[in-house]
């Protein structure tokens, strides 16, 4: 089966590729195309508030919402050590995974996330797990 766009023949394999990288929200960490944001995707909702979350830092919803995503793309599809950073309109931030690591049938990774939010700096770590499905949760 091949679909045309304008003249153009795809194959469904180009077509499931093309369509996977559309599927970020526009802002965040990775640069989607998207402008539209949703506001708790599994991905992300699955993350419980990620790191960012834990450091009592208070941030805007937009702000929380780009910083998960920056979670979410390190722990995801991040190099060891490459940092995801995000900025807001009042806070900014970096993420950074480790190495991942077997824990059960579970990957895990361990990460960091630098927050600056109007004051000194916040540097929070945590571990999440990738589950069945592709979300990552967090281990408490």
């Amino acid at each position: 089966m091949r679909l045309r766009f304008a003249k153009f023949a795809v194959s469904p394999l180009l077509s499931a590729a093309f369509l996977a990288g559309c599927t970020t929200t526009g802002g965040g960490p990775s640069g989607g195309i998207f402008t539209a944001r949703a506001p708790a995707t599994p991905y992300i909702a699955a993350l419980q508030g990620g790191i960012v979350g834990r450091t009592g830092v208070d941030i805007s919803t937009s702000d929380r919402q780009r910083a998960l995503e920056a979670e979410y793309q390190a722990l995801e599809a991040t190099a060891v050590g490459q940092p995801v950073a995000w900025s807001g309109r009042n806070a900014k931030g970096e993420v950074v995974a480790a190495a991942p690591y077997q824990v059960g049938s579970q990957n895990c990774r361990q990460y960091s996330h630098t927050l600056s939010a109007g004051g000194p700096d916040v540097k929070a770590r945590g571990v999440a797990c990738r589950n069945a499905d592709g979300t990552w949760s967090p281990l408490t």
